[in-house]
């Protein structure tokens, strides 16, 4: 993997805003309106649910391609990227244009290949047949993998290099003091990131931070359980009032050292007015919420901040992150895998996309 993210090709070419995503899959949905007005598919995320975590018979979920990748000795960051590929092909092509499945163990297959664990296409054929077996013919199987694979590459522009938040979370562990329980909440919460649009819409880094604040706001028992919809609502606030506390600490700074209201170099203002909108009370000595100086998660969460804060890190970026991955977890409690299987099963077969 190329070293500098910031010489990358994912942060020149594959970082967008939310309304740049939706006008592109709009514009690929304006295509043909008549396919799509035949094949309606689900809200997206739940779409991004099902192509990361279905149900046991299927491969393309998190706990399945996690349950083939030790099957065939796959590193974690093959299956981070293939799920990336995935993420940037569906900006280009409409899905209902293609096998979900074929793009599935293509992209792993890809993925395996360019984080050095490569996979004989046989073999990766072989266990696609086991979960799909009309999709994945033996006498075709291959040379599918292969056609799809060039289809792939194509649409992605050869931009092949992915650079995922894990890096930073284990380096970061020593530093910010992280136990081990909170490093593998973490690290559950960077799984789950790709279930939603963060990858393709904020860097790596500022995404293992917020999965880092999350683990710290969120763990409520010892069994480390990511939270529902009960406590999301306390989390996101604990995680905003963090982040503020982050964000108004460097402004003070930044503001102090300038004298005169000139911008510190490193420091870009940042506008807190979608901040100030998510605060909880604060203390009568402004110290934040005052439950914090009792509980020692709450502590470790400020100082977490105070790091936050000494650092260049985009504030308003991880508040966006935090919030979206808040809603996933509460969109996700709603999400039924019968039903958005059966709309990706429908215009598959009804499209002959299975032969």
């Amino acid at each position: 993997m190329a070293a500098n993210y910031w010489e990358s090709t994912q942060r020149k070419h594959w970082l967008f805003t939310k309304d740049e995503l939706a006008a592109m899959r709009a514009k690929l949905e304006a295509e043909d309106p008549n396919l799509v007005a035949s094949f309606p598919l689900p809200q997206l995320r739940h779409l991004n649910i099902y192509f990361n975590q279905q149900s046991p018979t299927y491969l393309g979920s998190t706990l399945e391609i996690n349950r083939l990748g030790k099957r065939m000795g796959l590193r974690q960051q093959a299956l981070a990227t293939a799920q990336v590929y995935i993420k940037r092909f569906y900006t280009k092509v409409e899905i209902r244009r293609t096998n979900p499945h074929h793009v599935l163990v293509t992209a792993l297959y890809l993925a395996c290949k360019m984080e050095e664990c490569p996979q004989h296409i046989r073999l990766m054929a072989n266990e696609a047949r086991g979960f799909w077996p009309t999709d994945f013919q033996s006498q075709t199987e291959v040379a599918r993998i292969g056609e799809c694979e060039f289809y792939l590459i194509s649409e992605m522009s050869s931009h092949l290099i992915v650079h995922s938040p894990y890096r930073t979370l284990t380096s970061l562990q020593g530093e910010l003091g992280l136990a081990q329980e909170d490093v593998n909440l973490a690290w559950s919460v960077i799984n789950d990131h790709y279930m939603t649009d963060l990858p393709l819409l904020h860097p790596p880094h500022v995404i293992a931070l917020t999965a880092i604040l999350l683990a710290l706001v969120l763990r409520q028992d010892p069994s480390g359980r990511l939270p529902g919809t009960a406590t999301s609502a306390s989390g996101l606030v604990a995680a905003s009032a963090a982040l503020a506390q982050a964000q108004a600490q460097a402004q003070a700074r930044a503001a102090m050292m300038a004298g005169g209201g000139q911008t510190v170099p490193g420091l870009a203002p940042q506008s807190s007015s979608g901040l100030q909108a998510m605060l909880p009370p604060q203390s009568p000595a402004g110290e934040g919420p005052a439950e914090g100086n009792k509980n020692p998660r709450m502590a470790k969460v400020h100082r977490f901040a105070a790091w936050l804060s000494d650092s260049n890190i985009d504030i308003e970026a991880m508040v966006d992150c935090t919030q979206e991955l808040i809603s996933f977890y509460e969109c996700h409690e709603q999400y039924n895998d019968k039903n958005t299987r059966e709309q990706i099963n429908r215009f598959v077969k009804a499209r002959g996309l299975d032969k």
